[in-house]
């Protein structure tokens, strides 16, 4: 059974935060599916990624191309993913579903901590997947570095 990680991004954006957790996520051998809600913020995500950190690389697709299926991150706005993730990173208060915490091996949301509606969205998926009795814990960049708040 996987667990839900919640990062409550407060310092660093999600451009500077996403590639250091999916270059984590490909350091555990995972695939990884980054689901968003709009397909036009995946395509300004998806640049992003290409234009990466100096230090590395961050091999990735879009949803929709014709080897989906053969790619380590694949950026998706559907509820199924082509590349068979046992990592699953949610963006833009895309939805999380308790049985796929459970059948993943981590599930990440990700929400920017300076957007009231964001935080209210995470709150109410925290209640949700730790009430259908997911494995969840919250992180918080607020002090400047990564520190667990919180475990359920």
């Amino acid at each position: 059974m996987g667990a839900v990680y919640f990062y409550h991004l407060t310092r660093q954006p999600l451009e500077y935060t996403l590639p250091f957790l999916l270059d984590k996520a490909r350091q555990a051998g995972w695939k990884i599916a980054v689901r968003g809600t709009e397909p036009a913020r995946m395509d300004w995500l998806d640049e992003k990624l290409w234009l990466g950190p100096d230090e590395g690389f961050l091999p990735h697709g879009r949803e929709g191309g014709p080897h989906d299926a053969a790619q380590p991150i694949l950026l998706t706005t559907g509820p199924e993913a082509a590349n068979n993730p046992a990592c699953i990173m949610a963006v833009d208060g895309a939805p999380v579903d308790p049985d796929e915490v459970a059948a993943l091996e981590r599930v990440c949301i990700l929400f920017d901590g300076n957007d009231g509606e964001a935080v209210q969205h995470a709150r109410g998926q925290w209640k949700a997947l730790t009430g259908a009795g997911c494995s969840a814990q919250y992180w918080s960049e607020e002090s400047g570095r990564w520190e667990k708040k919180a475990e359920a």
